[in-house]
């Protein structure tokens, strides 16, 4: 076999680590606040009911979920560009992002007009499509082995949790100081979180570094030449829609989704809940989410391990399941009179953290592998695409999942700004809680069971690709045939560009 192509690998240090994961302070922390507290806060101080409060939620979510694969697409193309030689295909946009940043603290004024809180919510969307998307490409960019790889997703995840934490605490201890009616309390945990956006991202952007240019080009080289404007235009949802046709990738959105949305239908009753099934206050679902996001730190450091030692998807199935039993637990628990002041209340907290931290975990550690699966089919590397239409899909399920739970609270007889509620309505909360969290999860836990990257088949895979990059024409190792062919979805002579995915390109 020749020698690999690709440039001796730069070494990874701890402040490299540091510097992806913190600016996941921005990419979990801003939905930890969003997911658990943006629909309490437009309908308790700002006068919107529950079905506007969706919809601002829903429209965000559809005009970011049409951006989103777009600025995938041009961080992958940005290469071409004097911006993208200078600053990075994908780090112009986080650098470009930074002072857009505390867009989100605006979003928190209380008294204001449907349209401003639509209006705010939409730019907070694009600023934050704008510095995620190619910030999800870096792990893939900045390494190609596996365990690095993981550690990027673990610690990306620890500091996800970890901003998590704050959001759950930090409304809490800004009503001791502020009052417990007081909407500042939500526009002073913004200005905050923008500051830490605004850091973090700045860190990533002098610590963090992407594929070679040379090495870049000579990928595209492999099946295309340059395209012009309007074959890019073209050519961009074709590429874009053509990732669907990686079986892994469609197996991996599936278990991504599964753990997510059930996560987005759980935050969007959760808070009502506790306030009006449990009889407690904004203090005490603050100190309840925020002690779920503890464990949830610690959950991600026990699946870091179990993902390695076992595999990705039997972690999963083990978080899902753990995160379904505190649901029930807790539905259990209220159906037999307990209410917030009640310590067991903890024990269906703790069983749902330890599920949800390591569902927050393992779908990111396996999307950075999704790329070397692309490569072996294509002869390209898109991490771009991948991210873009991650970012699309997941958008446009979450704002179904909460516009779907706020429309059923108000079919339910939610009635938005009251002090209590109808037992209708918290019947409704509690079968939103229950039903849609661990309908949601049971779908993810079926795709799991089909989903077989591992750390000893990715290890073939990346063998294989060395093999096809060199030219070796020999006939493949029948063990390694089937593993590839698994996890693409293609036939092994159809590898590298000889499929219409490879033709699917701007």
């Amino acid at each position: 076999m020749a020698p690999s192509t690709h440039p001796p690998a730069r070494p990874v240090r701890l402040v490299n680590y540091l510097a992806y994961g913190s600016n996941d302070v921005l990419g979990a922390g801003s939905m930890a606040v969003i997911s658990g507290w943006v629909l309490f806060f437009y309908t308790t101080f700002c006068g919107l009911e529950a079905w506007q409060a969706g919809l601002i939620f829903t429209i965000a979510r559809v005009l970011d979920a049409i951006a989103s694969p777009i600025l995938g697409h041009i961080s992958d193309n940005m290469g071409d560009t004097p911006l993208g030689r200078r600053f990075g295909r994908r780090r112009f946009f986080i650098l470009a992002a930074i002072p857009l940043l505390p867009s989100f603290a605006i979003m928190w004024v209380a008294g204001q007009s449907f349209w401003y809180y639509l209006a705010t919510y939409v730019l907070f969307e694009l600023v934050y499509a704008m510095e995620i998307i190619p910030y999800e490409t870096l792990a893939a960019e900045m390494s190609r082995d596996y365990r690095t790889k993981a550690k990027f997703a673990g610690i990306r995840i620890l500091f996800a949790q970890a901003s998590a934490i704050l959001a759950g605490f930090l409304p809490a201890m800004l009503i001791q100081t502020l009052g417990p009616d007081s909407p500042d309390t939500f526009l002073y945990m913004g200005i905050l979180f923008s500051a830490l956006f605004m850091l973090t991202a700045a860190f990533l952007y002098f610590f963090s570094w992407e594929r070679a240019p040379s090495e870049v080009a000579a990928l595209r080289a492999n099946t295309e030449g340059r395209a012009s404007v309007g074959s890019a235009i073209r050519g961009l949802y074709r590429n874009l829609l053509s990732t669907f046709r990686i079986r892994a990738f469609r197996l991996h959105l599936g278990m991504y989704l599964g753990g997510y949305i059930s996560q987005d239908v759980f935050n969007a009753a959760f808070t009502f809940f506790v306030v009006f099934a449990l009889a407690g206050s904004v203090s005490i679902a603050s100190t309840l989410l925020g002690t779920m996001y503890v464990v949830q730190f610690v959950a991600v450091m026990i699946a870091i391990n179990l993902a390695l030692r076992t595999s990705p998807a039997f972690a999963y199935r083990l978080a899902a399941a753990s995160f379904a039993i505190g649901a029930i637990v807790l539905l259990l628990m209220w159906n037999a009179g307990a209410r917030s002041g009640d310590l067991l209340l903890w024990v269906p907290i703790v069983f749902a953290g330890l599920g949800r931290g390591a569902l927050n975990y393992i779908p990111w550690a396996t999307y950075n592998y999704m790329a070397d699966v692309d490569e072996i089919v294509t002869g390209r590397r898109r991490e771009g695409a991948f991210a873009g239409v991650m970012t699309l899909v997941r958008k446009l399920t979450q704002s179904a999942a909460v516009a779907g739970v706020t429309a059923i609270m108000s079919l339910g007889g939610f009635v938005s700004g009251a002090t209590t509620q109808s037992p209708q309505a918290i019947t409704t909360l509690a079968a939103i809680l229950g039903v849609g969290t661990v309908g949601v999860l049971i779908a993810g836990v079926l795709v799991s069971f089909r989903f077989r990257l591992t750390p000893a088949t990715h290890a073939i895979l990346m063998d294989e690709i060395e093999r096809l990059r060199s030219g070796d024409t020999s006939p493949p190792d029948p063990a390694h045939r089937a593993v590839v062919e698994d996890l693409t979805g293609w036939r092994y002579d159809q590898l590298w560009g000889n499929n219409p995915v490879a033709a699917a390109r701007p």
